[in-house]
């Protein structure tokens, strides 16, 4: 259940106690972060270790609750920054769920010059 390219994805940056299941993330999606937990969105939970990975996503009928759990390593995770959700392109999910740091890719840094030569 990898979320497509296209599909909006809400990264919850704070740790979330993983002992909650469909109904805790539904409520905290609601109530704490202020978003529709019935939209087609996916929302992404990661526990204080950042060992582990909860997605969340309402397809038409029911939640989906999706978790991946790593024997080794840690998922990259933005913890720096404002507001309370960071949202990132289903492509970005992925890569973040791949182990790539896409929070430290970093582009050329933009020049600007006022004459030539």
């Amino acid at each position: 259940m990898r979320p497509t390219q296209t599909v909006r994805v809400h990264l919850c940056r704070e740790p979330v106690d993983f002992r909650k299941q469909i109904n805790g993330l539904s409520i905290l999606v609601d109530e704490e972060l202020g978003l529709d937990p019935f939209s087609a969105h996916v929302f992404a939970f990661c526990n204080r270790r950042r060992s582990q990975v909860k997605l969340l996503t309402w397809e038409r009928n029911g939640f989906v609750l999706w978790q991946k759990r790593l024997e080794k390593d840690r998922f990259p995770w933005p913890r720096e920054g404002t507001g309370a959700v960071l949202e990132v392109a289903g492509r970005e999910l992925n890569w973040l769920l791949d182990g790539i740091d896409v929070f430290r890719l970093k582009p050329h840094e933009s020049l600007s010059f006022s004459a030539v030569g």
